[in-house]
């Protein structure tokens, strides 16, 4: 094998070693809007996020939105929040806000639902 060869195979090597370690988990906090109470949203979140092995919590709030805090690899995180804007069958999401987290805590491991706030 020559030099240029060698070197090659060694960006080749690089690069697929690269490819295949996970991202940093990243925290994002995400507002649904819409017809997003009394429809099972919150339960549907948590069994979305569960089946994507994403860990946070979701609750309802006062003003009839649902906020959510999910974390995670950002492939994961994108996928919950297409998911998000879909919701379940019976809702009528209008918007979905995702913004970076401001939380110093990362949630613990799992996905779970908090009081109304």
């Amino acid at each position: 094998m020559n030099a240029i060869s060698a070197t090659v195979s060694r960006f080749a090597a690089m690069a697929t070693s690269a490819a295949s370690t996970p991202s940093a988990p990243k925290t994002v906090k995400a507002v649904i809007k819409g017809r997003v109470q009394g429809v099972f949203y919150r339960d549907w979140t948590i069994e979305n996020a569960r089946q994507i092995g994403i860990n946070g919590w979701v609750r309802n709030r006062r003003d009839g939105s649902v906020e959510a805090l999910f974390s995670g690899d950002p492939s994961s995180l994108s996928e919950m929040e297409q998911r998000c804007r879909r919701g379940p069958s019976d809702a009528l999401v209008t918007s979905v806000h995702v913004f970076p987290s401001d939380e110093q805590d990362v949630p613990p491991q799992g996905f779970y639902c908090k009081p109304t706030l």
